[in-house]
């Protein structure tokens, strides 16, 4: 592998991003929305295998000591060889002195365990569709 990570959108085929998370088995939208919520985030990181996209990463945050951690996917034929950590340690690293938070996929909590991220005791959520959410492991 040929690895190389990317901090900004320059170049970004967003239509590949939206298969990337279909077939990471994520949530995902239109090429168009992905564009934008990447291009609002205040930390994005991209991998490359030479010049194929394979993973990525965002953080919305303050700047200043909170962020939180979305759309963290790897395709699944690179995962298991360290690209998620990479990510994950990426945007902890370019968005330095916060604190984090993330929604894990169902399944995936061990992967951030091994981050030493913690589950926490509370947590509260308003959705707009509640019945989507529903299907990806959250419950009212």
């Amino acid at each position: 592998m040929n690895l190389r990570i990317q901090l900004d959108t320059t170049n970004i085929n967003w239509d590949l991003v939206v298969d990337i998370l279909q077939r990471a088995g994520m949530g995902f939208y239109t090429a168009q929305i992905h564009q934008r919520a990447f291009n609002n985030s205040h930390t994005i990181v991209f991998v490359f295998d030479g010049d194929n996209l394979i993973g990525f990463g965002r953080a919305l945050s303050d700047g200043e000591y909170q962020a939180a951690i979305y759309d963290v996917a790897v395709l699944p034929s690179y995962q298991g060889n360290g690209i998620g950590k990479m990510i994950v340690r990426a945007i902890i690293e370019n968005t330095p002195h916060c604190n984090f938070i993330l929604y894990a996929s169902p399944g995936k909590e061990k992967f951030y365990e091994k981050e030493n991220f913690k589950r926490m005791t509370t947590g509260m959520a308003l959705f707009v569709n509640a019945e989507k959410m529903k299907s990806k492991g959250f419950t009212e």
